[in-house]
């Protein structure tokens, strides 16, 4: 009777790589569609309950000292979950897309349910908080997860951590477009046939579940922001691509100084070690209740903010009795400080959509000041549109996501031009003013803090008939980040390869990059480039 190896040997042989992809793929997308679909109601009800009990505080003046007696006690709890599971810090995103490009493995058990709780509670206790990121990391851990316990190999595990990734962030948005666009764009940086299989099956089975489980629960399943509208207007008029173009600008300078804020911040948070590092999650969470009893709006991931804004919405609250152009300058700035101090202080919630919330308030502001100037009304949906996403690629430097979710979250593409345009001057910008991808630069941080030692390495591999490089091109493999193939040996000939490259059984290949104490770097290249040579 054939052993259990012998069976999942087996199982391998008769499925093939391109068979196992689709299979792991729909089995990572069923169980984040479940989980992640779990968490995304969970924090909404949170949401709209810390609403609920920061306007009692607001009408019960006297009872606020237990409100920041409470948010000290959560930045302690929080603290401590940060302490015991330092994955779980910040948005979750530079975490997982180190572990989808091989830089860094975390526990996916411990990383699933201490984000899942931590941020939860962020969020309940009133926070700037969205679910957006953290489920991308409870997406790539249920992937990691579904990896091990399926005993698929390094290579297949790391497609699952990307299925699972961009699945979770499909699921929070309902989004599938986006979902996959982050896999290439923003996770792995560039794209296989092995990436789009993974993301596409499991974005498109858990965004299936998602939906099913939002009509079981009779949620609206719908456009996420279905207020905005611009039918109306004539996205050809030559005058609005000027105004486009000024707000882009000027949203774009706006990102590039949130850049500089955010890691100010984050160097002033490295000093504040009392109470073993705990004492400076005070900071974040007591501004957090004092932010949050001025207006609603800078609480949360600042949906029902966005949404405010759109034509087709009664409007926002006025803060202070202020003027229209007064209380969104009001928001947009306390939005701005709240979150730049969340994740200055690694605070486990999302920056996702609180970054669209400042985008969408700097792109109001920008509406009301063109409309000064003699813009249509009709423009100014679509214009707080394209900054909303101008201000996420000034940062993200993302811009294929940018535009694409804001396309989805809208379900319109009248202003896809205009939008493009509004991309490339924020992309342009905060590369003029030198500002990294921010979750480049703090996975780079966190690899730097000695979580990650990184070490220099150089192998050769000779490539075999059945490993995943023979008879494809350099650019199709997906060889983990960090590594180059520097040459290629074919009998007599050895020369430098590029991206063109078409690999044959019986080269020899040298490998060279850098490697993490706690990356599966060497079983992934031995997975995908051969036989390793020993020297």
């Amino acid at each position: 009777m054939p052993t259990m190896r012998e069976r999942r040997k087996f199982f391998r042989r008769s499925l093939g790589n391109g068979a196992r992809l689709v299979l792991f793929g729909a089995l990572t997308g069923a169980f984040v569609g479940v989980i992640v679909t779990l968490y995304t109601v969970l924090a909404s009800l949170a949401e709209d309950f810390s609403r609920g009990y920061y306007g009692f505080f607001r009408d019960h003046p006297a009872f606020i000292p237990l409100l920041f007696v409470a948010l000290a006690l959560g930045a302690v709890i929080v603290g401590g979950f940060v302490r015991f599971l330092p994955y779980i810090r910040g948005s979750g995103i530079p975490q997982t897309e180190g572990a989808m490009r091989g830089l860094m493995r975390f526990s996916w058990y411990r990383s699933l349910t201490g984000m899942f709780a931590a941020s939860l509670l962020c969020i309940f206790l009133g926070m700037s908080a969205g679910s957006e990121g953290p489920a991308i990391l409870i997406g790539g851990s249920t992937g990691a997860g579904t990896g091990e316990t399926l005993r698929a190999n390094a290579l297949i595990r790391r497609y699952q951590i990307t299925g699972g990734a961009c699945a979770g962030l499909a699921v929070a948005f309902n989004a599938p477009l986006t979902g996959m666009a982050f896999a290439f764009e923003e996770g792995q940086k560039r794209f296989t046939p092995e990436v789009f299989v993974c993301a596409f099956t499991s974005v498109v089975v858990a965004v299936l579940i998602r939906n099913a489980l939002y009509a079981a629960f009779g949620l609206p399943v719908g456009a996420y922001f279905s207020t905005f509208s611009f039918a109306q207007a004539d996205m050809l008029a030559p005058m609005f691509y000027l105004y486009v173009l000024l707000a882009a600008v000027i949203v774009s300078l706006a990102g590039a100084g949130f850049y500089f804020v955010l890691f100010a911040l984050k160097k002033l948070f490295a000093k504040l070690t009392f109470w073993k590092g705990l004492g400076k999650f005070l900071v974040p969470f007591l501004l957090a209740g004092a932010t949050g009893l001025v207006t609603a709006n800078v609480m949360g991931g600042g949906h029902a903010f966005i949404a405010s804004l759109g034509s087709g919405s009664q409007g926002m609250e006025a803060v202070f009795s202020s003027p229209l152009w007064a209380t969104l300058l009001i928001v947009v700035l306390l939005k701005f400080a709240v979150t730049a101090v969340n994740m200055g202080a690694g605070v486990p919630c999302g920056a996702f959509i609180p970054m669209l919330a400042i985008g969408a308030g700097l792109g109001a502001l920008m509406s009301l000041l063109a409309r000064t100037m003699g813009m249509d009304p009709a423009y100014s949906d679509a214009l707080i549109v394209i900054c909303m996403a101008t201000f996420f690629t000034a940062l993200v430097r993302a811009p294929i996501t940018g535009v694409l979710m804001t396309v989805e979250l809208t379900w319109n593409f009248f202003f896809l031009l205009p939008a493009i345009i509004g991309v490339a001057v924020g992309y342009l910008i905060g590369d003029v003013l030198r500002a990294k991808p921010v979750y480049e630069q703090l996975l780079d941080e966190m690899l730097e803090e000695g979580e990650a030692r990184v070490e220099t390495f150089a192998a050769r591999y000779r490539v075999t008939a059945d490993c995943l490089a023979a008879g494809r091109r350099l650019r199709d493999i997906l060889i983990p980040a960090d590594v180059r193939i520097t040459r290629v040996e074919r009998g007599s000939r050895r020369f430098i390869p590029d991206g063109n490259t078409q690999l044959l059984a019986g080269d020899v290949l040298t490998a060279e990059g850098e490697l993490t104490h706690e990356s599966d770097t060497p079983a992934m290249l031995a997975e995908t480039l051969g036989v390793p040579i020993e020297e």
